[in-house]
């Protein structure tokens, strides 16, 4: 994978920001912006950066990258000011297809110091804090599809060469906190993960998935396969390798994730695997057992997909039924998932190897842990008891269950920061 330059804007976020008017000189930048954003003037919207933001983001991989927001999200409709406070402005920023929070940072010469799109949630931009022990900081990762867009959350008091964990992320569309609009779910499991580590003076990188939130690339769904989302956290390891303030690197994977994360682990400088809540089969299996609670006339259709596929063939006539789980667009990345073996991927693994497994799991039941650890003898098993799918403590009652994945404010499993900082710091070399 060709790895490009990335960018870290200057505005260290810890967000003590006071309610403080929006100032005219952002006011008159913010109107500039999007002005020439809508036109399709990236050239003039590079021609407000800093001498500084200039060097970190070249107009030649800063231009396609803006090309391809547009496209993908549309014009820029309105900005509505939320507040400012230490030089950085925040905006509700609406597009035509998709909300943002917009941030912006100006020097004194009124010039772009920072410049970063966030996932917007209704009440975030009231609840924007960042724990006073973390300084979090916007990545860019230049791919050769477009950007993915992080977040890099650092011990504000770090001293000397510190460990880092990239997380990665559930199916879906997830964003970078954990969180998946589509399917209502408002967890904020990895910032509640990096805020956890960052307390325990370990580093975190979390993103949101290719074509989610502020990552953008010109990958259709009828294009994607799983394999480009495991370069893309390649392209993260390699960013991170590349800096100096890292010891070592571990890869923590959820759901879905964790599968991506075993692409990310061969050939490459990763010291450690996380699997949390990783399925232990083969995407075929997982799907038909979830078929199963479908009426029969929509599990024989799916069949009758899943075996034309098995040919590499894909349907395009399907029942809008099931749809959400066999249109004809996604069907070839469900090709490319149903080719992974989790059981024999974590075989090939030879960094130490941490597998956590929640006994309220709904989605990824408790034998997918024990069957991943026969897999890998010598990998540690971490079973939590009363934990669910997304890292939290919950009852097996599903009604009770699932109203946890609607509460972001919900605290993680302590157990499961306890294993994970346990591991990484004596068990990861």
């Amino acid at each position: 994978m060709k790895r490009v330059a990335f960018f870290i804007v200057t505005l260290l976020v810890t967000f003590r920001v006071l309610a403080q008017a929006e100032p005219a000189n952002y006011t008159d930048a913010l109107a500039k912006f999007k002005q020439y954003y809508n036109e399709g003037r990236p050239d003039s919207i590079f021609a407000m950066f800093s001498h500084e933001m200039k060097a970190a983001l070249p107009l030649d991989n800063f231009k396609p990258t803006t090309l391809q927001l547009k496209s993908q999200y549309g014009e820029l409709v309105k900005t509505d000011f939320v507040k400012y406070g230490e030089s950085l402005a925040v905006y509700k920023a609406t597009f035509k297809n998709s909300t943002f929070l917009l941030n912006l940072s100006l020097n004194a010469q009124n010039k772009l110091t920072g410049l970063l799109l966030s996932p917007y949630q209704e009440g975030s931009a009231a609840k924007m804090a960042v724990d006073p022990n973390i300084t979090e900081s916007p990545i860019l990762l230049k791919t050769l599809s477009g950007q993915i867009s992080g977040i890099l959350a650092m011990p504000k008091n770090a001293s000397g060469k510190i460990p880092v964990v990239l997380i990665i992320g559930d199916a879906g569309p997830t964003d970078r906190d954990g969180n998946n609009a589509k399917a209502e779910i408002k967890a904020n499991t990895y910032k509640l993960l990096a805020y956890a580590l960052g307390k325990n003076g370990i580093a975190s990188l979390r993103y949101d998935k290719r074509m989610v939130g502020g990552s953008v690339s010109s990958t259709t769904e009828s294009q994607l396969r799983i394999e480009d989302y495991g370069d893309d956290a390649v392209g993260l390891v390699k960013l991170l390798d590349d800096d100096q303030r890292f010891s070592k690197i571990i890869i923590f994977g959820h759901g879905e994730g964790a599968l991506v994360a075993m692409l990310a682990m061969f050939d490459e400088p990763v010291k450690g695997y996380i699997s949390a809540e990783g399925a232990s089969e083969q995407a075929d299996k997982i799907l038909t057992d979830e078929m199963k609670k479908k009426p029969q006339y929509q599990a024989d259709e799916f069949k009758a997909i899943l075996d034309s596929m098995r040919k590499g063939k894909t349907t395009p006539n399907v029942d809008p039924a099931i749809y959400y789980i066999a249109r004809p667009s996604i069907q070839n990345f469900i090709m490319s998932w149903c080719r992974m073996a989790p059981q024999r991927g974590i075989k090939k693994i030879k960094s130490p190897v941490l597998i956590i497994q929640g006994t309220t799991d709904l989605t990824v039941v408790t034998d997918n842990g024990e069957k991943l650890k026969k897999a890998k003898s010598d990998a540690t098993l971490l079973v939590i008891k009363g934990m669910n799918h997304i890292l939290k403590d919950a009852p097996a009652d599903e009604e009770q269950n699932m109203a946890t994945y609607s509460n972001p404010d919900l605290p993680l499993s302590p157990a499961l920061v306890t294993g994970i900082v346990d591991f990484i710091n004596n068990k990861v070399k």
